[in-house]
């Protein structure tokens, strides 16, 4: 019989996010509600990049979920660092799960709307260069080029 790690890596993971919601709730006196954890939950289970009208039409196929608590709980998420927010132009935000995400970088192509995620060495070395350079420790960062597709003939 095989043993699926995916399945194991995953479930571990969604483990600890909630552990970390459970005890972000706790310190900041907030409520420790069912639909927070669904959130959570989805957001965890889902691959890539999500809106918020996405993520509406998700939860309610299996949950009860109100708009209100869906922003307000993203807003909790993202202030725990359970959640990254991008902001990729024509005011549409796009979120994705932070906990232990691999750093990675971002191109979209304004005429499709398409999101390319990559990750390149160099810019790593950029990072450890600058922070050599200003005596500084950089926790995170973020590069967005933006482009459109060349026409094939």
């Amino acid at each position: 019989m095989g043993y699926n790690t995916e399945i194991v890596a995953e479930t571990e993971i969604q483990k600890k996010v909630k552990d970390i919601l459970e005890d972000y709730l706790k310190e900041k006196m907030h409520r420790r509600t069912p639909e927070r954890f669904a959130i959570l939950n989805e957001i965890y289970s889902y691959e890539g990049h999500f809106d918020i009208d996405t993520l509406y039409m998700n939860m309610q196929e299996k949950y009860r979920v109100s708009r209100a608590t869906l922003y307000n709980t993203m807003e909790l998420l993202l202030d725990c660092n359970l959640v990254r927010k991008h902001q990729f132009g024509k005011n549409i935000s796009l979120y994705e799960k932070a906990y232990e995400s691999r750093q990675h970088d971002h191109i979209i192509l304004e005429d499709t709307n398409e999101v390319i995620e990559f990750c390149d060495p160099r810019i790593q070395n950029i990072k450890s260069t600058l922070e050599e350079v200003f005596d500084i420790d950089i926790n995170r960062h973020s590069l967005y080029f933006y482009g459109t597709r060349k026409n094939k003939k």
